[in-house]
């Protein structure tokens, strides 16, 4: 065997041997990713706000297109309650930024061609250089409120408005 071949098969079953699955009540991971704009993202810079961090598997396929089609559709809803949505894929920024363009989506997706995210949040697929469709629900003090991994591409963005609102409801009931 070469040095290659071994190689890409440590890379291949790498994500396997990653940390334990994140849960509700984790803090969630902070990263750093490029926009489709090719600007800086850091979700530490979220703390103190609502995030919607939703994975997909490859922009521009049908299920992908469904789900970022609705969360632009249902932006309002999410916005007017203090959150913001953040879809991200193990696609390069042009990519992005052609998926954006073509939808003329109005939230920002984020780049991830080295699935870095995509493995520090466990939605990797196996053997495919795509992510599974998760939705993770941060509060603001970024911790994980919600992990959805049964995601219905075009129900989500409405799932999620009204969990945002119930845990909001929840929160203000403890004070």
């Amino acid at each position: 065997m070469t040095f290659q071949f071994i190689l890409s098969l440590a890379l291949l079953f790498s994500p396997l041997v990653r940390a334990a699955d994140l849960k509700i009540g984790d803090s969630a991971p902070v990263f750093s990713a490029k926009t489709q704009e090719g600007k800086d993202f850091n979700l530490a810079d979220r703390k103190g706000q609502w995030t919607v961090l939703y994975f997909y598997p490859k922009a521009g396929t049908p299920g992908c297109t469904k789900q970022a089609c609705a969360f632009r559709d249902n932006i309002e809803k999410i916005r007017s309650q203090g959150a913001d949505v953040f879809g991200i894929s193990a696609d390069s920024v042009e990519a992005q930024a052609a998926f954006h363009k073509e939808h003329r989506l109005t939230f920002t997706l984020l780049a991830d061609p080295e699935d870095k995210v995509v493995n520090l949040y466990g939605s990797k697929m196996p053997f495919l250089k795509m992510s599974k469709r998760w939705t993770f629900l941060i509060d603001p003090s970024l911790k994980i409120r919600s992990i959805a991994k049964d995601v219905d591409p075009v129900m989500d963005s409405e799932r999620v408005a009204k969990e945002i609102s119930e845990f909001q409801t929840q929160d203000k009931a403890k004070k």
